[in-house]
């Protein structure tokens, strides 16, 4: 009986140890890939994964007056239309004001836009007269001129841009990009997962054909 208990005590103590083991494992793991844990914790909210297979979420953090973001535009768009309903489009502003100064404020136009229901329109239209308000010291009056071709009403729209409503989304979406990693514009998360920049059309296109399932 002795001997059973001391087996035991051995037992015990290994399965101590092996525990121990597998947490320093698991520990250092995650300190060797902090971004991809992170991920994975992050990309569930907000409409990152697909609500069923045959489809993809493909979620872009942009900025509005970047230059690759605009080049990046009409791929986007032309997806949108190309794979319709296999295809969410998730949009979240990360504006680099450091080095962009009306970025902020377009982020602004279009949330502002959005409660009035026309987020797209204005993000198209923003995007396709990105050289006509991207240097402009009068980027505020384009925007509101934008916004009464859209049909919006002025004065609303006028109030909300600088509401606490819509700086607060642009600051969520930002504060999101921080913790999963995005450092420039435009990043790409395709079903959860951050891809590289695709160079051409076919080869975007061809990377969400096979991420549907």
């Amino acid at each position: 009986m002795q001997q059973n208990k001391k087996l035991l005590n051995r037992l015990g103590l290994l399965l101590i140890f092996a525990t121990l083991i597998f947490g320093i494992f698991l520990m250092a793991r995650s300190l060797a890939n902090p971004q991809e844990e992170n991920n994975l914790e992050k990309v569930t909210d907000e409409g990152f994964l697909p609500s069923e297979n045959g489809k993809a979420v493909l979620v872009e953090f942009s900025d509005f007056q970047c230059p690759a973001c605009g080049i990046y535009y009409p791929l986007v768009k032309k997806l949108k239309t190309d794979l319709g309903d296999k295809l969410t489009v998730v949009y979240k502003h990360f504006p680099l004001s450091q080095i962009h100064k009306n970025a902020d404020l377009a982020a602004r136009t279009a949330e502002a836009a959005k409660i009035q229901g026309k987020f797209w329109e204005m993000h198209d239209m923003i995007f396709e007269k990105q050289n006509e308000w991207s240097g402009s010291n009068q980027a505020l009056s384009l925007f509101s001129s934008y916004a009464v071709s859209l049909g919006l009403d002025k004065d609303k729209f006028l109030q909300d841009i600088d509401s606490n409503e819509v700086r607060n989304k642009i600051s969520d979406d930002y504060q999101q990009g921080v913790r999963l990693g995005v450092k420039g514009t435009p990043t790409f998360f395709l079903n959860g997962k951050k891809i590289t920049n695709p160079g051409n059309y076919d080869d975007f296109k061809s990377t969400i054909e096979q991420s549907i399932k």
